[in-house]
């Protein structure tokens, strides 16, 4: 299913589009383990031709399903679009396609969300990351037991006969 919206009707009045695309039609799919695509989205869209253009304004919402990338658990992360979503020109080099008085709004709002996309995502600011053990009093990480200093790469390095 696809997002569609009829060039002839616009000729008359502005269209009201709103309710979900499934998750599979958004082709979405990053190939990635740590942001996936499964909820639907939810759009409210109003588009109407302006010159020879279709304004498409109004809300979209998708919750992406992400794991953390400090500490690698999952959480849900919610990408709100609101306000002017787009212009597409229906005339020129880069019209949009018309296929039977009809054009496809699904690549152009994909998009704007994918642009949305977090790079890293992380569950909280203050996320600490994976915690490997816990250290008893006294010890330092990189020591076997309590009381012991951590070698550093440099003394590790001053050892060697060069």
């Amino acid at each position: 299913m696809a997002l569609l919206v009829n060039l002839r009707h616009l000729a008359v009045r502005e269209a009201v589009l709103e309710g979900e695309l499934p998750a599979a039609d958004l082709d979405l799919e990053t190939g990635d383990a740590i942001i996936r695509v499964t909820q639907p989205l939810c759009y409210d869209v109003v588009v109407e031709k302006v010159n020879e253009s279709l304004l498409v304004r109004g809300r979209l919402q998708i919750v992406l399903d992400c794991r953390c990338v400090r500490c690698l658990e999952p959480f849900p992360h919610a990408i709100r679009l609101e306000g002017g979503l787009c212009e597409l020109p229906l005339q020129g080099e880069e019209a949009v396609a018309v296929t039977n008085d009809c054009v496809d709004l699904t690549p152009h709002l994909r998009e704007d969300i994918l642009l949305e996309f977090p790079a890293h995502p992380v569950c909280k600011p203050d996320c600490r990351g994976v915690l490997i053990k816990s250290l008893s009093p006294g010890q330092t990480l990189g020591t076997d037991g309590p009381g012991e200093q951590a070698s550093s790469a440099w003394d590790e390095l001053d050892k060697l006969k060069l």
